[in-house]
């Protein structure tokens, strides 16, 4: 089964992390990476960069609306998101435990309802 591990954590200030501070979480989720891959459960893996980044899309009242930064201003930002192909919820919520992420903020686990998998959607 397929379960997407969102992380969300409070984006920190220009300047407020140090180099080693950065070094260190690079380097655990790298191990962290490897460690799902090892496993054979990773499917994919993506940081994502800062909300300033963000650019907003909707056709909501028919309209094309393009907004810079996010939807809706929050404490937590999403910051990454990891796919992993998994027995069940519990083996998720395992390799969520062990998300370096969890250390310092949430790791939401939900399975996906359906995948784009070789062209077509699956059921």
């Amino acid at each position: 089964m397929r379960y997407a591990l969102l992380i969300h954590y409070r984006e920190p200030g220009e300047g407020e992390l140090t180099d080693e501070v950065v070094a260190e979480a690079k380097a655990a989720f790298d191990a962290y990476g490897r460690a799902l891959r090892t496993a054979g459960v990773l499917l994919s893996a993506d940081v994502l960069q800062p909300t300033a980044a963000t650019t907003t899309v909707t056709r909501k009242d028919g309209d094309l609306r393009v907004q810079d930064g996010p939807f809706a201003e929050t404490k937590e930002a999403l910051a990454g998101v990891f796919l992993l192909d998994v027995p069940d919820l519990d083996a998720a919520i395992g390799w969520a435990e062990k998300c370096p992420a969890a250390q310092w903020g949430v790791v939401e686990v939900r399975p996906s309802a359906t995948a784009f998998v070789d062209g077509a959607w699956t059921s």
